[in-house]
């Protein structure tokens, strides 16, 4: 396990990290801006941080850590990976979406290149307890022959949310992308896609409805639809041989059997999941350790670009 690290941030997102790495028994020290989270921070964790933010940190000449941690706010989130990689940390977990847009998560991805290291990105729900049970399915059934997700948000409660600059208008990369990303992570990145929007929203101009269709690079047929304008929200359904996964909510796994037309609940080993942040306990343990292959990097992010900004009607 990796030995000394930062965590930058100290808002809600960095709390739940702090909660984590404490029951890690890790060894970090926390870098943040304001002296208003960083009072909060403290408080809720027992923890101190150090104020004034990276750059003035790093004037100070610390040692390069094993491992860095960026919590910060979606806006700052490329700006202070590619700090930490021009002072020459090589192993760095991001939080989603690593960047506000295609051209952000391009620079990261260039510099990380051009620094030889790591920037993985922390979606969570790859490591929740139900995905882990559902790919045990999954893989005794041979894998999956389709599959369906849902992205809606609930637009009437994000209208009025404060946020930084460019982060209501890239939404659906700053937070649906949860969803979708799981949903080929389980089923397969697209090898064909068919996208359609219409309409659009004050604070999302791009798109508020949302469908299309595809085959993902494994085989599996795929849809999806959201409706940011009306009831729903998050889900994926997996289809197998055997069995018909949903997850709906994400935290928690029902089955449908072949043959029957009873959808019953999974029994699944949630601890993790119920005494911290569903997810973010395995995902940051598995960071620590250097196992790597449930993450997406930077580098497959930027791949993946093209067909984010197609579901969502993005120019950029």
């Amino acid at each position: 396990m990796r030995n000394t690290g930062w965590l930058i941030g100290a808002g809600p997102m960095a709390i739940e990290y702090t909660k984590v790495l404490k029951g890690l028994n890790a060894c970090f020290i926390t870098v943040g801006r304001s002296a208003e989270s960083a009072e909060t921070f403290s408080e809720k964790t027992g923890c101190k941080v150090i104020m004034g933010g990276l750059a003035t940190f790093l004037v100070t000449n610390p040692r390069i850590p094993d491992y860095a941690i960026v919590a910060t706010g979606i806006e700052s989130l490329s700006g202070t990976t590619i700090e930490l990689l021009r002072y020459g940390c090589k192993n760095i977990l991001c939080e989603k979406p690593g960047g506000l847009n295609k051209q952000q998560i391009k620079e990261v991805a260039k510099e990380a290149e051009r620094k030889q290291a790591q920037v993985l990105l922390a979606y969570n729900r790859r490591f929740y307890s139900s995905v882990l049970k559902a790919k045990e399915i999954i893989e005794k059934d041979g894998g999956i022959s389709s599959f369906h997700f849902e992205f809606t948000e609930w637009g009437h409660v994000i209208e009025p949310l404060k946020k930084g600059e460019g982060v209501k208008d890239h939404w659906f990369l700053g937070n649906s992308t949860h969803v979708v990303d799981l949903a080929f992570f389980l089923g397969g990145k697209p090898r064909e896609i068919q996208c359609f929007t219409t309409g659009g929203l004050s604070w999302h101009p791009s798109a508020s409805n949302f469908c299309g269709a595809g085959i993902s690079e494994t085989g599996a047929l795929f849809s999806y639809q959201a409706n940011w304008d009306a009831p729903g929200r998050w889900a994926i359904e997996v289809l197998t041989k055997n069995h018909r996964l949903y997850f709906k909510p994400i935290e928690k796994l029902q089955v449908q059997n072949k043959g029957s037309v009873q959808v019953e609940q999974v029994e699944i080993n949630d601890a993790a999941d119920r005494d911290y942040k569903p997810g973010l306990f395995r995902q940051t343990q598995a960071f620590l350790k250097g196992q790597t292959q449930s993450f997406i990097n930077i580098h497959q992010q930027l791949k993946l670009m093209p067909v984010y900004n197609r579901i969502a009607n993005y120019s950029s």
